[in-house]
């Protein structure tokens, strides 16, 4: 089925390099950092009015809108940063650390950020809370979530902000894991031939992740039962090998629109190398052809 029932559209036709898509909940903004010297910084790209919006120029990355679409928070030499979407007013720091922190995640009320910090002993997962004020966005303290001897990051707040998903190499090989959030209760394993960048998909009913082992993008049908997290055998959601992941910083090169029947990715153009790479575009409909193939629950 390679290929099947899928259609790629780049959001822009000059040659630029761009890396870490991040969908606004409404579908109809694109986040995405320069991963070039040209296009350094913070990029907007509005879907229906097909305009791409530069909002910083520094070597700035790792943009998260906030659920109302309005914020970008990212990841910048300081700690973290924000500013507006729409490009009106100049950007604040939100959070002051030594150590690279890089968000990943809000909460579905937007009054909890996740990110992953370089720890003692690799990457760790904190959470931080956000208020508005009368001039954006304010960070309480961080409060450190999950701290093991490995690494964990890409932590992805559930639509009910009820789990967190997130990657760790304590198996030996990153594999994706789900837990309750705030408590931490009982932890599901959902990959097991290598997963990273587990994002949640807003419709409340299914978990994306890269597989390290086809550079494809898996999903599981999930439900809550209870305490517990009960997923369905992951399968393959698109054919098509996106940009390499990051194992070392779990950089997440895709995001699920939020009816999961589309998905925005960092991809190469003519040829899987580095050279070729920089196109973001969007897969849509595959899903649907997967599913008359392979009935849900088979």
């Amino acid at each position: 089925m390679a290929g099947a029932g899928w259609q790629g559209t780049a959001i822009d036709g000059q040659a630029r390099l761009f890396q870490n898509a991040h969908l606004s909940p409404d579908g109809q903004r694109l986040a995405v950092d320069g991963a070039d010297e040209a296009n350094l910084g913070i990029w907007i790209y509005d879907l229906q009015r097909e305009t791409l919006t530069r909002l910083t120029s520094k070597p700035d990355y790792r943009p998260v809108l906030t659920p109302d679409g309005k914020y970008v928070v990212y990841s910048d030499a300081q700690g973290m940063s924000w500013t507006r979407a729409d490009g009106d007013g100049k950007p604040h720091p939100l959070t002051q650390s030594t150590d690279s922190q890089l968000p990943t995640s809000f909460s579905p009320d937007g009054k909890r950020l996740a990110f992953h910090q370089d720890g003692p002993q690799g990457l760790d997962i904190w959470t931080v809370s956000i208020e508005r004020d009368g001039e954006g966005l304010k960070a309480g303290t961080p409060e450190l979530f999950l701290q093991t001897p490995f690494v964990e990051r890409d932590a992805s707040f559930s639509s009910d902000g009820r789990w967190l998903a997130y990657a760790s190499n304590e198996s030996g090989n990153p594999q994706v894991y789900v837990r309750a959030f705030p408590s931490k209760g009982g932890r599901w394993q959902i990959s097991s031939t290598g997963g990273t960048a587990p994002i949640f998909c807003r419709n409340g009913r299914e978990l994306f992740f890269y597989d390290l082992a086809n550079g494809q993008i898996m999903m599981a049908s999930y439900s809550a039962k209870g305490g517990s997290f009960v997923t369905e055998k992951p399968r393959v959601w698109s054919e098509v090998s996106v940009a390499a992941l990051s194992a070392s910083t779990g950089a997440t090169q895709y995001d699920v629109a939020p009816d999961g029947k589309r998905l925005v990715a960092a991809t190469y153009t003519g040829g899987a190398t580095q050279q070729n790479a920089g196109h973001v575009i969007f897969l849509e409909n595959f899903i649907d052809e997967l599913q008359r193939e392979v009935p849900l629950g088979k």
